[in-house]
């Protein structure tokens, strides 16, 4: 079956999931972004690359990081952008999500930056796109419920790949609430594609999925052999909205078991560094000392990520 996301050349005309993207489209657009890196540190952070196109961020769900480096990301490209407030749209009036992608296509949008709560929702609008013909309007998945969030598992890889120059030797270990994290599933999807030597799960029982085996990861419930000798640690956030029921006994057990403190990122390697997709919970996942401390590239993955948005656009309107 041919991927959604590419057109009858191979080439991205929608990124949905990095699940299924062949390796050379993944590699073009971390390659992609180290150019657009550039632009940042320019007097004029502008090129015309997406001059008289439209933009429309389309968030079902509230966002600060995501939202605002898109949206910095396309005006950099100098594309008009506009970021609809669903809380005062039609759809919470009860109008359909394909019928405000029909209001908005006819508004001449030539591109939807989607997040949504229900997994699924920007492959239902590119699927609605294809049947209308539309092959000139892209989407953005930019999270969707718990299955992908695509630009985060980039712009991850893209972290990496700055400080470690080569996924081949690389021991990359996630930890925390794998269960209900769509940067888990995109970063492991992305680190089994570029050829990373070993990925764990770290987690406890409850937060890990049924079977994540399958993906190729090395499931770990103790977090010592979790991180031990890891070149990277990625902490995840514990993902609180999303959890039916009590999974963990307290947030304060959970730090004791599988917070990331000092003394125990002092077992993987000497020069390993700490990823968050963030927002961080200090005191949870992570203790602020290493949140604030040299192995950190916290920071950097935002800054990079405006690159690999800005890529990632750009690409799409290319093709």
């Amino acid at each position: 079956m041919r991927n959604p996301q590419l057109n009858s050349n191979g080439e991205l005309t929608h990124l949905l999931s990095i699940e299924g993207l062949p390796r050379a489209v993944i590699t073009h657009i971390l390659d992609t972004a180290s150019s657009f890196l550039k632009v940042s540190h320019r007097d004029v952070k502008k090129v015309p690359l997406l001059r008289g196109k439209s933009v429309f961020n389309v968030f079902f769900e509230n966002s600060t990081r995501t939202r605002t480096t898109f949206e910095i990301a396309a005006k950099r490209l100098s594309a008009d952008v506009i970021n609809l407030d669903v809380t005062r749209s039609s759809t919470a009036k009860g109008e359909t999500l394909l019928d405000t992608v029909d209001n908005l296509v006819a508004m001449h949008a030539d591109m939807f930056v989607v997040r949504h709560a229900a997994s699924g929702a920007p492959h239902l609008i590119a699927g609605h796109l294809r049947r209308l013909g539309r092959n000139d309007v892209h989407v953005v998945n930019a999270g969707d419920g718990q299955h992908a969030h695509p630009t985060q598992g980039l712009l991850d890889m893209y972290t990496i790949r700055h400080y470690k120059k080569d996924f081949a030797d690389l021991t990359v270990a996630i930890v925390g609430d794998i269960l209900h994290s769509r940067v888990a599933r995109s970063d492991i999807h992305a680190l089994t594609t570029l050829g990373a030597a070993e990925v764990r799960a770290v987690g406890p029982q409850t937060l890990l999925p049924t079977a994540i085996e399958k993906m190729g990861v090395r499931v770990c419930h103790d977090l010592l052999a979790g991180i031990r000798d890891c070149d990277v640690v990625i902490m995840l956030r514990l993902q609180n909205e999303r959890m039916n029921g009590a999974l963990l006994p307290s947030a304060r057990e959970y730090f004791s078991c599988y917070g990331l403190t000092p003394a125990m990122l002092a077992l993987a390697k000497p020069d390993a560094i700490v990823m968050h997709p963030g927002p961080m919970n200090r005191g949870v996942e992570i203790d602020s000392d290493v949140a604030d401390g040299p192995q950190a590239v916290i920071l950097p993955q935002v800054t990079f990520g405006i690159a690999v948005r800005m890529a990632v656009m750009g690409i799409l309107a290319g093709n």
